[in-house]
C-alpha cells in the first residue's frame, strides 16, 4: 500500500472534526470518464486509495466516454450502491463547449442524488489548463478523487 499521501481530508475535516472514514459494510460505484484519461485515471487511483483505507465492502469501477455521460451512469448505479463517485476532467478550450459540459455534468449529478436519495460525490475537475488538472489529480493540490471518495463515505453514513 502507498504511504498516506493525503492525510487531511480538506473538504470537511476542519468543519467536521469528528468524522471518521469508516466505509465498512458500504458498497460504492466509481464512474470514471475516459476523456482526459491521463487525469481521470489518477483521480480513480485516489478514490480507490481512500475507499480501501476506509474498509469499503465493495468498490466497482465503471468507465464512460466523458463527463457529459456521468449523470446517466450514476442514475443507473445509484439503485444498487450506497454511494456513487463521479470522476471526470473538463479542461477549458477555445469554444463554449466547456461551459455546456461542466453545467450538464454538475446539474445532472445533483439531480441524480436528489431524485434517488443516493449520494453522488462530484469529483469532476473543471480547470482552465492541463497543468491545473494535474495539480488536482495527485499533484500539489492533492487528489480530488480521494476527496470525492471521502465525501461519498461521509454522505453514505449521513443520517444512519
Amino acid at each position: 500500500m502507498k504511504p498516506n499521501r493525503y492525510p487531511d481530508y480538506p473538504t470537511m475535516s476542519r468543519e467536521s472534526p469528528h468524522f471518521t472514514a469508516d466505509a465498512r459494510g458500504l458498497k460504492f460505484a466509481v464512474v470514471v470518464a475516459r476523456f482526459n484519461s491521463g487525469i481521470t485515471e489518477k483521480l480513480l487511483e485516489g478514490a480507490q486509495e481512500a475507499l480501501t483505507k476506509a474498509g469499503a465492502s465493495g468498490i466497482e469501477v465503471f468507465h464512460v466516454p466523458g463527463a457529459f455521460e456521468l449523470p446517466l451512469a450514476a442514475q443507473k448505479l445509484a439503485k444498487s450502491h450506497d454511494a456513487v463517485i463521479a470522476l471526470g476532467a473538463v479542461i477549458r478550450g477555445e469554444t463554449p463547449h466547456f461551459d455546456y459540459v461542466c453545467d450538464a455534468a454538475a446539474r445532472g449529478l445533483l439531480q441524480v442524488s436528489l431524485a434517488t436519495g443516493t449520494p453522488v460525490a462530484f469529483g469532476v475537475l473543471t480547470t482552465d489548463t492541463l497543468a491545473q488538472a494535474d495539480a488536482r489529480a495527485g499533484g500539489e493540490h492533492g487528489n480530488k478523487g480521494y476527496d470525492a471518495a471521502m465525501t461519498a463515505i461521509e454522505m453514505a453514513r449521513f443520517g444512519k
